[in-house]
């Protein structure tokens, strides 16, 4: 039975005509999935199903989701990104028909984002708390430990005692701001070309007006981050506020300036 499977253009450009009709006419394609937004069960026998196409510097992995979540199209990652989801392919096994494997990637779930206005030296700022739901381990490592604020600080972001001072411009890193709404935090490609999402919204976050004009008033976003377990979900800008400063008191917030793309 043919699948009710969307194949955008974009894709169809990276996986060629021969592979996108096999796809529409269900014979590559799964009848259940994982859908990579949502993470919640589907089915491209009984409801529209997006193609979705994760690209890295070497890797391709086609992945499918609700047609309601997500439209079919190509999303650049890193490398590592898609090393990892393609380890995680390997351990739950493809599909029987010999369609892609039923999983859901890249892994960027684990991290939490919260959206809200600091005061820093009597003016507001637009920032983004970033926050894992568990501790980041380095690519290609099998520790326990948490390794999420070496590896932004490797990036460029930097360590942060006190908000007392806005931290400096991350150049190459931007977030997107598009019909005012987030869709995601970009970061420089490895290959030197587009850059390429770091952080991506499952669907694009509502944002304040009061955030939004600060945001197109500085033209940039702090960004803080810090390990999971020292920030949490603040229900207020005050209460995020106090939380902020218990990190960076206990060393355990980094951030940067993140010039702004969109509006």
């Amino acid at each position: 039975m043919p699948r009710m499977l969307d194949v955008s253009d974009a894709v169809r450009a990276e996986i060629g005509d021969e592979e996108a009709d096999r796809l529409l006419a269900g014979e590559n394609a799964p009848g259940s999935y994982d859908c990579t937004s949502c993470r919640t069960p589907g089915d491209s026998e009984q409801e529209r199903t997006s193609t979705v196409l994760f690209v890295g510097d070497e890797t391709a992995v086609l992945a499918f989701a609700h047609a309601s979540c997500l439209p079919s199209q190509v999303v650049q990652v890193t490398e590592e990104q898609l090393q990892g989801a393609v380890r995680s392919i390997g351990a739950v096994g493809g599909d029987p028909a010999g369609g892609e494997p039923r999983t859901s990637v890249p892994e960027q779930a684990v991290l939490g984002v919260t959206s809200g206005l600091v005061l820093i030296d009597g003016e507001l700022h637009p920032a983004l708390v970033v926050e894992p739901t568990s501790p980041i381990v380095r690519p290609g490592t099998t520790g326990t430990g948490d390794d999420f604020l070496p590896l932004l600080i490797e990036q460029g972001f930097m360590p942060v005692t006190e908000l007392a001072s806005v931290p400096p411009v991350l150049h190459g890193w931007s977030v997107l701001l598009a019909v005012g709404q987030l869709h995601a935090v970009l970061q420089p490609s490895a290959a030197g070309g587009q850059p390429v999402a770091w952080w991506q919204a499952h669907q694009p976050l509502q944002v304040t007006d009061s955030w939004r004009a600060a945001a197109n008033k500085h033209q940039q976003v702090l960004m803080f981050a810090a390990p999971v377990g020292s920030i949490g979900r603040q229900p207020r800008e005050d209460l995020l506020r106090d939380a902020l400063d218990k990190a960076a008191a206990g060393g355990k917030l980094v951030a940067a300036a993140l010039p702004l793309a969109g509006t």
